[in-house]
């Protein structure tokens, strides 16, 4: 079982930035693709940004412009980022690591809240 550690989330002012890591001990040539995932109070859980193991990227177009996600590996250890800039209210939400290795796994989720 493949566990995700997702780290970064926290309160933030609108215009903020904020960086998400999520870090797993597996092989980079074993995923196809990796994303982050996001759910806002009252909502479904929504796609922001994924990458894929040539680092081609899709984000939602609500982020756009806004939102950078990377990807790293080093020996046994993938570890996808998402730099978050320009903050808004609305992005307010639990965000969501994902990595499919054939199958899907997923971390825990971080809260990012932006306040004043």
């Amino acid at each position: 079982q493949v566990q995700l550690v997702e780290s970064g989330g926290g309160l933030v002012q609108p215009g903020g930035s904020l960086r998400l890591s999520c870090a797993a001990a597996i092989s980079i040539f074993s995923i196809s693709d990796m994303g982050w995932y996001r759910q806002a109070p009252g909502k479904e859980r929504e796609l922001v940004a994924t990458i894929t193991r040539g680092r081609s990227t899709n984000y939602a177009d609500s982020v756009k412009g806004r939102f950078t996600i990377s990807r790293d590996n080093a020996r046994s250890t993938v570890t996808v980022y998402l730099q978050m800039n320009s903050l808004k209210p609305e992005d307010t939400a639990v965000y969501y690591c994902r990595m499919k290795a054939g199958v899907e796994y997923w971390g825990k989720g971080t809260l990012v809240t932006v306040s004043s």
